[in-house]
């Protein structure tokens, strides 16, 4: 089946990267895996809390990658556990988040099987400038306006 795509068209050249972002967008949308959730504990600061239970801090990474935040996660198989059922999930992921203009990301850490990443977003400084207003320079010269022939004409 082939997928339909409002880039498709002729008149949208260049558009690709708009199209891979909407993709990457849709893919992590359909994909609940780890459960997560979005705090916001100030005015300019945030949490995301994912539920990563299984997974150990080397089995984890976390990276800005140009404006996402891309979480990821892989264990490694361990031959000598033998599990009779296994309920938590051991799969490999990645989570992605697409970050406003100027968050940063401040910390993360792995507490109870969540991992918590702090962002925020920095206050602005006010800057004040003060112009200073002068007086137009005077360079002695006089201009000489002279009339426009072609507007001038009499009948």
């Amino acid at each position: 089946m082939t997928r339909l795509s409002p880039f498709n068209s002729p008149l949208f050249l260049g558009f690709d990267h708009f199209e891979r972002t909407l993709d990457r967008i849709s893919k992590a949308a359909a994909d609940g895996y780890p459960p997560y959730n979005v705090e916001q504990l100030g005015e300019n600061r945030l949490r995301i809390t994912l539920a990563v239970a299984g997974f150990t801090m080397d089995d984890l990474s976390v990276r800005v990658e140009d404006n996402q935040l891309v979480v990821r996660g892989k264990q490694v198989e361990e031959k000598e556990r033998v599990f009779l059922h296994r309920g938590i999930a051991a799969r490999q992921f990645q989570r992605s988040f697409v970050l406003a203009e100027g968050i940063e990301v401040k910390g993360a850490w792995l507490d109870n099987g969540l991992l918590h990443i702090d962002l925020e977003r920095p206050v602005p400084e006010t800057r004040v400038r003060v112009v200073e207003i002068r007086k137009p320079e005077s360079s002695g010269r006089t201009i000489d306006v002279a009339p426009d022939s072609a507007n001038d004409r009499r009948p």
